[in-house]
C-alpha cells in the first residue's frame, strides 16, 4: 500500500541530484559493495541507531534497501524514535535500477566496478 513516505525512483533521483535529501542505504556491507546508488550513506539495519542519522533538519532523510521491506522498517522506527520527517524508496534498489537510474556496481566477473551513468 503506498502512501505518503513512499517515493519513486524519479522522485528520489531528482531531490538527491538538488540536494534535498539525504539517501541513507540500509542493507548489510556486502550489498552496499556490490551495488549502490551514488551518495547514499551505509547505514545497516542489522545495527540501525536512528539518533545516529545526521538528520538536522535542511534535508529530509530517505532510507534504501533492496526492495523497499528494511527501508519501509527503518523508516518506521526512525520516526517513531526522532519524530523527524523522513521517506523510503519504495521499492529499493530493484525499483531504482528498473527505472534507469544511475548506480555503481561491482561486475562480479572481473572485480571491476561500473558505473551505470552519473549525475
Amino acid at each position: 500500500m503506498a502512501d505518503k513516505y513512499d517515493l519513486t525512483p524519479q522522485s528520489v533521483f531528482t531531490d538527491l541530484k538538488a540536494g534535498k535529501i539525504v539517501l541513507v542505504d540500509v542493507r548489510e556491507p556486502a550489498e552496499f559493495a556490490n551495488q549502490r546508488i551514488h551518495g547514499a550513506l551505509l547505514h545497516p539495519l542489522s545495527t540501525f541507531e536512528p539518533k545516529a542519522i545526521p538528520a538536522d533538519g535542511s534535508r529530509r532523510i530517505v532510507f534504501q534497501c533492496g526492495s523497499g521491506k528494511r527501508s519501509r522498517m527503518a523508516l518506521n522506527t526512525f520516526m517513531k524514535e526522532t519524530g523527524a520527517d523522513a521517506a523510503h524508496l519504495a521499492g529499493g534498489i530493484a525499483a531504482w535500477t528498473s527505472a534507469g537510474q544511475p548506480c555503481i556496481r561491482l561486475d562480479p566477473a572481473t572485480g571491476a566496478i561500473v558505473d551505470k551513468g552519473d549525475y
